[in-house]
């Protein structure tokens, strides 16, 4: 897939050691939130190397709060993003705090950092784009949708958290929606 000239490719040290898949294999597109303060942490932890294969977990495309955005995984590669469904999605991750830095503590599972306009209008944009050049893409769903694991808070481990939560209730599902001919997939 030719990347837009807006969007910098500037992919992780492992990308090339990710399964190669051929684009028509991609259906859904994975809305997650880095749940860290900054896209500079999110980098950071996107290069961190967590698999046997030399690889690492991460989106295929980040997009700062002022809607900056930038490609670190082509799409012709799978990326560690959401367990069960990477070899047919591609993960969009929007900085926002989300739950950071205590991300499993019962005590600390509101998510409530707003997103930007700007930020979601470049999402519309990069959703628009994809629609027209990933030719199977059909659906869009939260990686809280598809990953409902629940985990012993790490505070408090007689309750049990959502493991994943982004990105979370703030997330204006309506509006994006209502922009991007993509359907919601709930499992």
């Amino acid at each position: 897939m030719p990347h837009a000239a807006l969007i910098p490719l500037d992919p992780l040290p492992y990308a090339g050691l990710l399964d190669a898949r051929p684009l028509d294999q991609i259906d859904l597109v994975v809305i997650h939130c880095t749940e860290l303060p900054d896209l500079a942490t999110a980098r950071q932890y996107g290069e961190q190397v967590r698999y046997a294969s030399g690889t690492g977990n991460s989106g295929h495309w980040y997009i700062d709060r002022d809607g900056a955005t930038q490609c670190w995984i082509p799409p012709e590669r799978v990326a560690h993003q959401v367990r069960g469904w990477n070899p047919r999605s591609v993960g969009i991750e929007l900085v926002n705090t989300g739950r950071w830095p205590h991300w499993l503590h019962a005590s600390h599972q509101a998510m409530d950092e707003p997103y930007p306009s700007v930020q979601i209008t470049a999402l519309v944009a990069l959703l628009t784009q994809l629609r027209q050049t990933l030719p199977a893409l059909r659906f869009i769903a939260g990686h809280e949708d598809l990953d409902t694991t629940q985990v012993p808070a790490e505070d408090d481990p007689s309750i049990r958290v959502p493991r994943k939560r982004d990105p979370g209730p703030l997330f204006p599902w309506d509006a994006v929606l209502a922009q991007v001919p993509l359907e919601r997939l709930l499992p």
